[in-house]
């Protein structure tokens, strides 16, 4: 397939390795030193399973490399506006898109049925671009659990030693082409796989995110650090009872067993991306992480005080109002 990965950065880029080590045709949309470090010198992963390099085309503008079988979004939530303006050259008529992102989706409503069906989130698609174009119908989700940092531009450092991807349609469908994929994307290095309840591993992967990202930007430590104060390790808890009725609110049953997630955390020397994204002045994805969620929970009617607590927290470090 012709799969271009929009937006090269840690994930893209670590996705980009893995889809042409799997016999894909790959491109991506990248830019400044990033786009000149794929063309010079093409992406390099450092992962547990080896260092691999491929040498995708490269391109700031979609408009150079025509339709594509396959696109993945891979840009943090905050671009997803600049993605709706510029993907339409990469759109066939059976062209998929895959968007890999933390948080809660802009496709959440589409497809999941009941009184909540079609229902828009403009905090995430502004004036419905993203509905028209790509639009749901062709929409896949996507949730990866790895931790990646740009060590320099074209090369990733991927800190876990073998990464998950889960790929899902918002509508529960399993299409064939998608299960092919996964299995083709399946190697020591990346678990993949497809679901019919990708919702699921949605609030699953945002439950490790909101475990995470708030502590470390209001302390600027890693986990491990901050897991070591017993009060932070008790609060980890309580937002994961929190967020898990949050999700099952919306149909979600999410079994996090909140003692190994803390546990885990004490090994964990890789800052959150949200912090990483922080500290270099990037836009963060609080929209989609928090001021979302808990507008969720608000609508439903769900008590969630912790992580009120915490989005107003951050909020107000982050210079938001």
């Amino acid at each position: 397939m012709k799969v271009c990965v929009f937006g090269a950065g840690a994930i893209g880029g670590h996705l980009a390795v893995r889809l042409a080590q799997a016999g894909e045709e790959v491109s991506v949309i990248a830019r400044g030193a990033n786009l000149e470090a794929i063309r010079s010198r093409g992406l390099t992963i450092e992962a547990a399973d080896g260092t691999f390099t491929e040498k995708p085309r490269a391109e700031q503008d979609p408009a150079r490399l025509g339709v594509q079988d396959l696109v993945f979004v891979t840009v943090k939530a905050p671009a997803l506006p600049q993605v709706a303006a510029a993907i339409g050259p990469l759109l066939g008529p059976a062209t998929e898109v895959v968007f890999v992102m933390n948080g809660i989706p802009w496709w959440f409503f589409c497809g999941i049925g009941g009184e909540d069906e079609g229902l828009p989130l403009p905090a995430l698609d502004p004036e419905g671009a993203l509905a028209r174009a790509p639009g749901a119908g062709r929409s896949v989700g996507g949730v990866v659990y790895s931790a990646c940092t740009v060590i320099e531009p074209g090369r990733v450092h991927v800190e876990n030693r073998r990464s998950r991807l889960i790929l899902g349609k918002p509508d529960r469908s399993m299409p064939e082409w998608l299960t092919a994929l996964a299995t083709r994307l399946t190697s020591p290095g990346m678990l993949t796989e497809a679901s019919p309840r990708i919702r699921d591993w949605v609030w699953s992967k945002w439950l490790l995110n909101l475990t995470s990202g708030p502590f470390a930007l209001l302390t600027g430590r890693a986990p491990r650090e901050m897991y070591r104060e017993a009060a932070l390790a008790a609060a980890a808890r309580t937002l994961i009872h929190e967020g898990q009725a949050i999700a099952a609110a919306y149909g979600s049953q999410v079994e996090t067993d909140a003692e190994a997630q803390v546990r885990q955390y004490l090994n964990m020397a890789h800052k959150p991306s949200i912090l990483q994204d922080f500290e270099q002045g990037k836009p963060l994805e609080r929209e989609a992480l928090f001021e979302v969620p808990l507008w969720l929970a608000e609508r439903k009617g769900v008590p969630a005080p912790l992580f009120a607590l915490l989005t107003a927290l951050v909020r107000l470090r982050t210079g938001g109002v």
